[in-house]
């Protein structure tokens, strides 16, 4: 392998570890999550009812794209969390690719300090199963998704 091919490769070429432990340390964390026409039907539909509906419940605009919304998270002032948080994911079968696919994403990937600062808030990054490289780069595509 030349030099120029070993600098292209990611700090992570070597697999990176991750189990699910079900904490919801990534439902709880202020932010977004995003989601696109297929995955308001597939909640929708998971919940019963209309992706109208669905949408007028569920989700906020920002800019030209939706997230679901967030609700304050108990026992936790000033903190929020998913709108289908509840001690656990309360639509886990229908889930968004964005959720599938944690801690897999872009900007978790990007450096290792990223990665560890992760680490400090989920439980299950460093520990559980090795993905390898081939899975994190279609995990970070929202492709697939995590055990």
């Amino acid at each position: 392998m030349s030099g120029r091919e070993a600098e292209q490769e990611p700090w992570y070429k070597d697999g990176l570890r991750f189990g699910c432990t079900g904490c919801g340390a990534c439902c709880t964390v202020e932010g977004y999550v995003w989601v696109d026409r297929s995955e308001i039907e597939r909640l929708a539909e998971h919940l019963k009812i209309s992706p109208e509906t669905f949408a007028s419940k569920y989700l906020r605009q920002i800019g030209r794209r939706y997230s679901l919304t967030e609700i304050p998270l108990p026992g936790s002032p000033g903190k929020k969390a998913c709108v289908f948080w509840d001690g656990k994911c309360t639509v886990y079968d229908a889930r968004p690719g964005q959720c599938r696919t944690f801690p897999f994403w872009k900007e978790n990937l990007a450096a290792p300090e990223n990665w560890k600062k992760i680490a400090k808030t989920s439980p299950g990054v460093g520990n559980g199963r090795l993905y390898q490289l081939g899975d994190i780069t279609r995990l970070a595509a929202g492709q697939g998704e995590t055990e």
